[in-house]
């Protein structure tokens, strides 16, 4: 029997690849050397930058919707089937990002070039434009991402939910409402960890200077967008007032927490980039408050145009390929939108767009000029 298309998970995948993007797109507000002194740029990517939390874990809800539980497949097949199908484009843009300083180099192009193109490069260190630094970066690529391709942490954890889940799919299979109520219980209590361990103590719940795994560990992390996106999509069958009623204080309050949060570390000079990030941290519950509102309102999108389904297509086609070239256009697309004289407060969204669509574009030129080995290269 075959499975009835769900245009609004397109419609939600569009959503969820644009706020990656705008989140980007910050990075000129929150880590260029400029954000550090002007206040209206410290000011505006708070403001946005605390809106777009739930781009990344919308994504891990689509992917636990859309492949949970795993069937027809064995766990060889289903690893040769996904991971392939992200490993090889990961490979691929992760050496192109960090061979970047050095080309930047060898044209005579400066460090200041390098961080226009890539701002987070700026952040707290200088790029280097050394061949033999470009080396160590890429032999580093299996172990960890750069700062020429922040972006790529996302695969890694990718990669991780891919390999639990032939294990997670067996339990599920065995599952029912009540479980998975239970499971998503667990794993809620331990989407407050990040701040115990910053406002209470390092060690709790049975962790200590010999032992890092707590006694919730094995219920915590992604894997809980996974589940919780399997069941939002079977047993969330409310219609739209009701949905509005859960989804508009359910953000409203999210959101809240997460800006006076977020604003409340990066004015304390005192704070370390693990304290900066504590409320923007994706596994915490003010996101999942976020995640949830905008989940559950774009459940309820209908599509009747095929226009529009024919457009959601290509958004399901090339999303991953986005996704891994558009950090090459975000500096850039920047640059462009304060040349232009954009209001400040709108230059995030609009430099978004921009970005979106070089990228769009570079995608979908690489699938019309290599349709065979497009996806090898784009995913």
């Amino acid at each position: 029997m075959e499975k009835e298309h769900l245009y609004w998970v397109d419609v939600m995948r569009l959503t969820a690849i644009f706020l990656v993007v705008c989140c980007h797109c910050c990075d000129p507000f929150n880590c260029s050397a400029e954000a550090r002194t002007n206040i209206d740029y410290q000011w505006w990517g708070s403001f946005y930058g605390s809106f777009l939390r739930p781009c990344v874990p919308l994504f891990a809800m689509m992917t636990g919707l859309l492949i949970l539980p795993i069937r027809g497949l064995s766990t060889r097949e289903f690893y040769r089937k996904r991971l392939f199908r992200v490993l090889f484009p990961f490979l691929i843009w992760s050496v192109l990002y960090n061979l970047f300083p050095w080309i930047v180099g060898l044209c005579g192009g400066t460090e200041k070039f390098v961080t226009t193109f890539f701002p987070y490069s700026g952040y707290n260190t200088t790029p280097s434009l050394e061949f033999s630094a470009m080396m160590q970066q890429i032999a580093m690529i299996p172990f960890h991402f750069s700062v020429y391709a922040v972006h790529m942490w996302y695969i890694y954890m990718l990669i991780g939910l891919y390999l639990f889940m032939p294990i997670l799919s067996c339990w599920m299979e065995r599952s029912d409402k009540k479980d998975m109520r239970l499971f998503l219980l667990f794993w809620g209590v331990t989407l407050f960890f990040p701040y115990v361990y910053e406002f209470i103590g390092k060690y709790f719940w049975g962790t200590c200077s010999w032992n890092s795994f707590s006694m919730l560990y094995y219920f915590a992390g992604f894997n809980g967008y996974l589940i919780l996106g399997h069941y939002l999509k079977n047993y969330n069958k409310s219609g739209w007032v009701k949905t509005l009623l859960w989804a508009i204080p359910l953000f409203g309050i999210g959101y809240a927490i997460t800006l006076t949060g977020f604003r409340s570390m990066t004015s304390n000079p005192k704070s370390t980039e693990e304290m900066i990030e504590l409320f923007w941290t994706y596994c915490s519950p003010n996101v999942v408050m976020l995640t949830i509102a905008c989940f559950i309102i774009l459940q309820k999108v209908k599509v009747n145009s095929e226009r529009a389904k024919h457009f959601l297509n290509n958004v399901a086609r090339y999303g991953l390929g986005i996704y891994m070239c558009h950090y090459f256009f975000v500096g850039v697309g920047f640059s462009f939108v304060h040349w232009m004289g954009v209001p400040l407060g709108l230059q995030i969204p609009v430099a978004a767009v921009l970005v979106m669509s070089f990228a769009w574009l570079l995608t979908a030129g690489i699938f019309k000029i290599l349709p065979q080995q497009a996806k090898w290269i784009m995913g």
